[in-house]
């Protein structure tokens, strides 16, 4: 069933996704492409900079950060509410600035789309509110695009900087390693944490 093994594959996005933006600042300098395969995050993205080329930043970025969007935005066409509840339990009570994205959302998708592709919450609704899957995917791709363009320029323009942060924080990787996971298990067990969309919806095409 495609919706069931949807729903699997964005759970995985999300804990590959946890992983890696735990571990980015332990692996982005010896392994920035396995860093960037599991979290495109905008962190590890600048991070990755001085160790990979052009085309594995381009390539590999534009790949996790546009498989992750059009992995939401069908969970959100097909499970609507009921994907946005959990994805609210994942994050827990919402944040006044999650709110405000919704709000912009619903005003104008397209543009909440270009200018943040990357936003869990963005792929999710404007899929919960059937925009075209083409218009979606073209917004998100140029988003994207422009997202990585810019990190990678301005980056250059700060790249011993970057190495100097990361070599700093090679010195204590594994204590901020373990203190961000720390954080994470902290804040999930504060969540509730509801049944994925596959258990409260048995769709199967």
């Amino acid at each position: 069933m495609v919706r069931r093994a949807l729903v699997i594959f964005t759970a995985f996005l999300f804990t590959i996704g946890t992983i890696g933006t735990n571990m980015g600042p332990a692996l982005v300098d010896e392994r920035p492409l396995l860093t960037l395969a599991l979290s495109s995050r905008n962190r590890n993205l600048l991070g990755s900079i001085p160790y990979v080329d052009a085309v594995t930043f381009f390539g590999v970025g534009f790949v996790r950060l546009m498989v992750a969007a059009m992995t939401l935005f069908f969970v959100g066409r097909w499970y609507g509410e009921r994907a946005l509840a959990w994805t609210e339990s994942r994050v827990g009570e919402m944040p006044r600035i999650y709110h405000a994205i919704e709000r912009i959302t619903r005003k104008a998708g397209w543009l909440a789309v270009f200018l943040m592709p990357g936003s869990n919450i963005v792929c999710l609704l404007v899929g919960h509110l059937k925009m075209a899957p083409r218009r979606f995917a073209a917004l998100a791709a140029g988003g994207i695009v422009v997202r990585l363009v810019v990190l990678w320029f301005g980056g250059k323009q700060v790249e011993d900087q970057i190495e100097s942060v990361v070599g700093w924080i090679n010195d204590y990787q594994w204590w901020i390693v373990g203190g961000l996971f720390a954080v994470t298990f902290l804040q999930s067990a504060r969540r509730k944490s509801p049944d994925l969309p596959e258990k409260t919806a048995d769709h199967s095409d």
